[in-house]
């Protein structure tokens, strides 16, 4: 199996982390956040979403932050033949031009992250908010970040219509934590 980064060696930071963007309204909110607290990010987007909005697309990289591949559609790859996969990977990379991927919903076969593996960095996660499940509270939303969060930690948050309502709860509160905690957010660079 690929090395998998889950994690990244660095005591003093914490790597935020936003899936399935560009979304208009909402990617300007998290870039005006971030912003307020001189913090960066990476930004995890889609192919389809930087096609359909390519000058917010270019708010997020102008702004200082990262951006990672997260494929063109939000395939899960189960049950995908490896060439589709990839060549929805790929056909994602033409618009984002990245050497970071995180697979959707992680749901990849192994030869299916062999083969991503060869071209990209595969970055995953140590904490996820969950901000994506309407059944959750924002305040659960939260602690399920807060509770673990520390040096190294890559979050997972999302930048879409689903998780906004927990993610605007969630969010500036993180800052928060992590000022408190003496925690620098920054953007991937490996």
């Amino acid at each position: 199996m690929p090395d998998l980064i889950w994690e990244i060696d660095d005591p003093q930071s914490v790597f935020l982390t936003f899936d399935d963007g560009p979304t208009p309204g909402i990617t300007e909110w998290i870039l005006a956040t971030l912003d307020k607290y001189d913090a960066k990010a990476t930004f995890f987007v889609l192919g389809k979403n930087v096609e359909l909005y390519p000058d917010l697309y270019r708010r997020i990289v102008d702004a200082g932050h990262k951006v990672g591949n997260h494929t063109y559609s939000h395939q899960k790859g189960w049950g995908m033949p490896l060439e589709r996969y990839i060549e929805d990977v790929d056909f994602a990379n033409d618009f984002i031009r990245s050497d970071l991927f995180r697979p959707p919903y992680a749901r990849v076969t192994p030869s299916q992250m062999r083969t991503v593996a060869q071209r990209y960095k595969i970055i995953m996660w140590d904490i996820i908010s969950r901000d994506y499940n309407r059944s959750l509270s924002p305040r659960t939303c939260l602690r399920n970040v807060t509770k673990y969060l520390q040096g190294g930690s890559i979050v997972v948050f999302h930048d879409s219509e689903k998780s906004f309502r927990n993610m605007r709860y969630a969010l500036p509160r993180t800052l928060e934590k992590c000022r408190e905690l003496g925690l620098r957010c920054k953007a991937i660079e490996l």
